[in-house]
């Protein structure tokens, strides 16, 4: 694009550009084309620099506060101007795609996306809304329009990534073997822990009575989540003592060497440390691996289909840019 040093020039100080530059220079056709305040022709349609300042107005403050200095807010300005402004291109050359394509939509969806917009943003207010609108120089007839170009963009999207085939095993193995360090997975246990503590100076008689109760009525039969509901005095009880999915590092090492010796569904004895008891259920165990593709083939596919998508769809809007008509005016 040509004359990008003056792009933040037009886009904050249009008004005043468009008379100077006619009645100054006249002469100069460059300035003129630039003081016309078009910034784009997409398709035959205008865009303007003020309709591309209202497209960027919500951004500039935080990049005011992002930029360190005038020279940075300035190149950043310049490099989301363009941004934004093949984004406006593309929506035209999106909907006219739509409608040589006879996509329709019922005029009822407009009503409901244009209501809703009101009642989230305006409160139900209209009159609000109204003012809004006039602020921007705004119809209500343009918001309903534009509403309908990103309804129709939206949905020209969608159907392009539906149009995904299915991922291969054959390419769902390749992903796998190039990148299976993605997949390491670290040695975790789903920890249930009874804690039993002393009340005031009781010391640890009676805790120890506690725990063979515990230990017991586990022998015995008992959920491992009701007991600690019913004994466990630390902030997990009423979770049934789950600690969820730990690693090693996680707790202290004497009770990590013995909660991770333990089986799946095993309990230990009770562990006295610092006059606290601690009894330990290994809900669940993960080992440290690889984890093999089986495990892994959704998450693959997932990825894959993701990628596709992106690439099918920079490949249609490419060649729905290669076939439209657009001119760049700033």
């Amino acid at each position: 694009m040509k004359h990008l040093r003056l792009f933040n020039t037009l886009l904050f100080s249009a008004p005043l550009i468009l008379t100077s530059l006619h009645a100054q220079n006249a002469s100069d056709p460059e300035l003129l084309r630039l003081g016309n305040g078009i910034a784009a022709i997409a398709e035959g349609q205008i865009i303007t620099v003020e309709e591309l300042r209202r497209e960027l107005e919500p951004i500039i403050p935080r990049l005011r506060v992002e930029a360190r200095n005038a020279q940075e807010f300035s190149k950043r300005i310049d490099e989301l101007g363009k941004e934004v402004l093949q984004n406006m291109i593309d929506r035209i050359i999106i909907v006219k795609a739509a409608e040589e394509k006879g996509l329709l939509l019922p005029e009822s969806y407009i009503d409901q996306e244009y209501d809703e917009v009101i009642d989230r943003d305006f409160g139900g207010d209209r009159g609000r809304f109204l003012e809004y609108l006039r602020a921007r120089g705004e119809t209500a007839r343009d918001f309903r329009r534009n509403i309908y170009k990103r309804v129709v963009v939206n949905a020209m999207r969608a159907e392009t990534r539906r149009s995904q085939s299915e991922i291969s095993p054959e390419r769902i193995e390749e992903f796998y073997v190039k990148n299976k360090l993605r997949f390491y997975q670290k040695e975790a246990l789903h920890l249930r822990q009874v804690i039993l503590t002393p009340m005031a100076n009781e010391g640890l008689v009676p805790l120890r009575q506690t725990a063979k109760k515990v230990i017991k009525e586990l022998d015995n039969g008992a959920n491992f989540g009701a007991i600690a509901r019913k004994y466990s005095q630390d902030e997990m009880s009423r979770k049934g003592g789950d600690w969820g999915w730990i690693e090693r590092k996680d707790i202290r090492k004497e009770l990590s060497d013995i909660a991770f010796g333990l089986e799946k569904n095993q309990y230990s004895q009770a562990i006295e440390m610092e006059g606290t008891i601690f009894i330990l259920y290994a809900e669940d165990k993960r080992e440290e691996m690889i984890q093999p593709v089986a495990q892994v083939r959704d998450i693959i596919e997932n990825v894959l289909v993701g990628e596709i998508a992106r690439e099918t769809q920079e490949k249609w809007l490419n060649d729905l840019r290669n076939d439209a008509y657009v001119r760049y005016l700033l």
